[in-house]
């Protein structure tokens, strides 16, 4: 299987976590656009989507789903979303679609983060990919000695604002063991706006998409 059919795979099974006529949050990026997809084809609708970007927005919106703002809601049931990466407590590194912040938001809101991914996703520890942190601009040199100081490399993501407006930072070179501990210590440092390690919000189940089928995770 390609590695959009097993996208779309883990879409489809997320399904499962959706319950008709109630408000889902929706993340955003290739792997969730197959979600969004899936979702219009329920026999029984939702009955709106709470979006974590423009795009999602857009893409629900062209499907018929409601969207809802954030503050339309009090809790959500499930969230889903996809990762950049999965490691094997839930924890994640989210941020490659520039929508970090926003998703950050919608998962506080959710009773529980469904994360669906490709199994290249899933890894033993943090890091491998660049860690995206969202960033006031002013304070973009300081960012980047506070992260070389821990061993990390940041660059500006080029030609990339946030739907808030916002810079990204991707951080590569950091090993990361312990992901609450860093996400509570960089969410600290002036001029973050977030930082892409989901470890308060991680993930509760996890659909791993693979040759084989659908690999369900429970965290």
């Amino acid at each position: 299987m390609t590695q959009d059919e097993l996208k779309a795979l883990v879409g489809l099974a997320a399904l499962a976590y959706v319950q008709p006529g109630t408000v889902v949050g929706v993340g955003t990026g290739s792997t969730v656009n197959h979600f969004i997809d899936a979702l219009a084809l329920l026999p029984q609708p939702v009955a709106g989507a709470v979006s974590s970007s423009n795009a999602s927005t857009e893409r629900l919106r062209r499907h018929g789903i409601r969207v809802l703002d954030a503050g339309e809601v009090e809790r959500l049931p499930v969230y889903v979303d996809g990762a950049d990466e999965i490691d094997p407590r839930g924890h994640m590194i989210k941020g490659g679609g520039a929508a970090l912040t926003r998703e950050k938001i919608v998962a506080d809101l959710a009773e529980r983060f469904v994360c669906i991914a490709d199994a290249s996703k899933c890894v033993d520890v943090l890091g491998r990919f660049p860690l995206p942190v969202e960033v006031i601009e002013m304070a973009v040199p300081q960012l980047v000695r506070r992260f070389a100081a821990l061993g990390g490399m940041a660059t500006l993501r080029q030609g990339v604002r946030t739907d808030n407006g916002h810079p990204v930072l991707d951080v590569r070179g950091l090993a990361i063991a312990d992901p609450p501990a860093l996400e509570a210590e960089i969410n600290q440092w002036p001029g973050v706006v977030t930082v892409g390690i989901f470890a308060r919000h991680r993930a509760q189940v996890a659909l791993i998409g693979r040759p084989q089928g659908v690999q369900t995770l429970v965290f």
